[in-house]
């Protein structure tokens, strides 16, 4: 079957217009990040209920913690630095929710990257960590080129491959 040049604009215009209504749909959860990015927010809740909405110094509250991991990179030799954040376990407890009524923990970044993990590792000693500074110094915001203000850090995960920089959400399911 041959298409015409209306017939061809006629499906062009329909795609234009879903992306639009897509996006217009989408601004206030994009609103949100940036808000969340610029001021050091990070969102802890579950299905069924509130989000919890820490600020930086609510999250060092949490149980403040300094660590050595390895970041490993198929680019470049790892590199051993010195993380500070706090144990994602002690933040999900910090918004009263209970981990083990959970099956998984979603960690959402403002550029659309998802990790799953599974609430056995999470609620392991010294394993999954939400950093905000590294050598001592914040993570910077991705529009600075940090990685930032939030990063998700696995100390078990050997190859740094589920690391999730620039988190705004966390969500118990």
């Amino acid at each position: 079957m041959k298409l015409n040049n209306k017939s061809i604009a006629l499906v062009l215009g329909v795609l234009v217009l879903l992306i639009g209504v897509t996006a217009y749909f989408n601004a206030d959860g994009l609103a949100d990040k940036r808000d969340a990015q610029a001021n050091a927010l990070v969102r802890v809740g579950a299905e069924g209920r509130e989000a919890v909405t820490f600020t930086m110094d609510q999250v060092r509250e949490a149980g403040e913690e300094t660590f050595q991991a390895a970041i490993r990179s198929s680019s470049r030799p790892p590199s051993e630095h010195a993380f500070t954040g706090v144990p994602l376990k002690a933040l999900i407890a910090a918004a009263e929710l209970d981990l083990t009524a959970g099956q998984q923990v979603i960690v959402r970044s403002v550029d659309g990257y998802v990790v799953a993990l599974n609430v056995e590792e999470v609620l392991q000693d010294e394993n999954i960590y939400l950093v905000y500074a590294m050598d001592g110094e914040g993570l910077g915001t991705k529009e600075d080129g940090g990685s930032g203000p939030y990063q998700v850090i696995i100390r078990n995960d050997p190859f740094s491959q589920r690391w999730s920089k620039f988190v705004t959400d966390v969500e118990l399911r």
